[in-house]
């Protein structure tokens, strides 16, 4: 089914999942679409983005963002089109980003949504490398991380939207950058197209000796994404004073309880302990203000430009393919940043 201009389309939490989201945890439902009222607009949904978060707000539990309650729809940033507006400053034809999910249509205030012009040049990647994920990279790196030339950054899910660019922003500040990734298809990617300086595969069984020797004078900035075996793997090569940005542990998000396995926390523990490490976690539009914002998106900009950014993006067509698309991000099967083209324009 596709997108029309009288049914809206809604993907909804239809129950919280144990473990791995399943065929139970996401129902597609359709209603008609909604009409603004004084002071709203209607926005149509171009792109989609998938991002690792999501499966955090599946749960009902304490966290730095309430649920998803049952029956209502998944949240995500979204680019969309406005369709009619009673809003001044934003017209028929503009795209905009916004919060409004996973759905066809969506109405509007305009509170917290940013207007992109009636032509931008690559709209969805206000959801990538110009949007959450390259802003979590930038402010986490050079603000938390704060890498100085000549030392060494490491970063796993190195292919993905954030870790690439936080392996490239690392190159651009004079540092050696050592990608950690899935596969021999991502490794060749991250060093021959991104300019990581190595990439090791996770999946190998000596990862840790790989990765000991891309490291010959220890890790001063970890980058946390993943958690899991990465993160055992990274910790006895940590150097005196490194730092490590945490903004997500995706490894992680699908467990019902603590993982199976020796208790690794002495480890953990000791290594920040002896080390000295600083360990900083962050939730980027809670962390950063606006000054930050703004100096992320004229260096990213002019990178960009200039091509010592690049940037890929994989596309899945059509909302009802969302959930099957979210599964494959959660477990490593994603290759670049995932969105989701909903829209038929």
């Amino acid at each position: 089914m596709t997108q029309t201009t009288d049914t809206n389309r809604r993907i909804v939490l239809a129950q919280r999942p144990v473990g791995a989201p399943d065929a139970d945890t996401l129902r597609l439902e359709t209603s008609d679409v909604p009409a603004p009222g004084a002071g709203e607009m209607l926005l149509r949904t171009e792109y989609l983005s998938l991002d690792p978060y999501m499966r955090g707000r599946m749960n009902d539990a304490k966290s730095y963002a309430e649920p998803v309650k049952i029956g209502e729809e998944m949240t995500g940033q979204v680019v969309a089109q406005v369709v009619t507006s009673n809003i001044e400053k934003f017209q028929p034809g503009d795209y905009v980003l916004a919060g409004s999910g996973w759905q066809d249509y969506a109405i509007s205030d305009g509170s917290m949504v940013i207007n992109l012009g009636e032509n931008p040049q690559n709209p969805s990647w206000s959801l990538g490398v110009l949007g959450m994920p390259g802003y979590t990279a930038y402010a986490g790196l050079l603000k938390i991380g704060e890498p100085k030339p000549g030392e060494t950054v490491v970063v796993a899910a190195a292919s993905g939207p954030v870790g690439a660019t936080v392996g490239q922003i690392a190159k651009i500040k004079g540092c050696r950058a050592v990608g950690i990734a899935g596969g021999a298809e991502k490794c060749a990617h991250v060093v021959e197209n991104l300019g990581f300086d190595v990439c090791i595969d996770h999946n190998a069984d000596d990862f840790a000796q790989q990765l000991a020797a891309a490291c010959p004078d220890g890790i001063d900035v970890y980058f946390e994404n993943v958690g899991g075996k990465v993160l055992y793997g990274v910790l006895p090569l940590l150097n005196p004073f490194a730092r490590m940005p945490v903004c997500g542990v995706v490894a992680w998000y699908n467990l019902t309880g603590l993982p199976d396995g020796p208790d690794m926390a002495p480890a953990v523990m000791g290594a920040i302990l002896r080390n000295k490490v600083k360990v900083q976690g962050f939730i980027i539009f809670d962390s950063f203000g606006p000054e930050t914002y703004k100096e992320f998106v004229d260096d990213m900009t002019g990178w960009l430009k200039e091509g010592k950014v690049q940037y890929k993006e994989q596309v899945v067509d059509g909302l009802e393919n969302a959930p099957s698309a979210f599964n494959d991000l959660l477990v490593g099967k994603s290759f670049g940043k995932m969105v989701v083209k909903v829209g038929t324009a």
